[in-house]
């Protein structure tokens, strides 16, 4: 028999990574999360800002900063500064990074619901993805006579619907995250 456990595995997966990409789209709110993509250079290696500095959010509309060691803080400044699809321009004083969190105007709204759109068709091609490969294991199977075309039939049926649910899923959280990016 067919086993869809682990393809139904990876589409969860898939979109558990899609909710992570969209906390990483501001909403006008900080949060620590919003400096995810950020890369630092720091002792002469690209890391990630996470692991040279602690995020906090003392205020609704600012991000700080706290180097571990504070001979990172101006390499900080300047990595968020480069992560030019965030528009953040932050203030070092020698020891933390503030990065104020501008309110957005309508138009960025709009383009981060553009984002939005492009972080949604991402997640559904990699759920196509996935069931393609099961589909294409399911034919394996049964050119190798290890299932029969009925077995097949129900595999597909099965992926079919475990596809409507995670586009359910996708659009909900969407739908979700845009008026979120929405209000005002």
């Amino acid at each position: 028999m067919f086993d869809t456990k682990s393809y139904e595995l990876k589409m969860q997966q898939a979109l558990e990574f899609f909710e992570d990409e969209l906390k990483k789209i501001r909403t006008g709110r900080a949060h620590p999360d919003m400096l995810d993509g950020v890369m630092v250079k720091a002792y002469g290696v690209e890391m990630p800002l996470k692991q040279v500095a602690n995020i906090t959010v003392p205020e609704p509309q600012l991000l700080q900063v706290s180097p571990f060691d504070p001979s990172q803080v101006q390499a900080i400044a300047a990595g968020i500064r480069d992560a030019s699809s965030l528009g953040f321009n932050p203030s070092d004083d020698g020891h933390i990074v503030r990065v104020p969190v501008p309110p957005l105007t309508e138009e960025r709204r709009r383009d981060m619901v553009k984002q939005l759109g492009d972080k949604v068709e991402d997640c559904r091609i990699v759920l196509r993805n996935i069931r393609q490969d099961a589909l294409k294991e399911a034919k394996r199977m049964k050119d190798a006579k290890e299932l029969s075309e009925d077995d097949v039939k129900r595999v597909e049926k099965g992926l079919d619907d475990d596809m409507k649910v995670f586009h359910s899923k996708i659009e909900d959280i969407f739908k979700a995250k845009e008026k979120e990016v929405m209000t005002v």
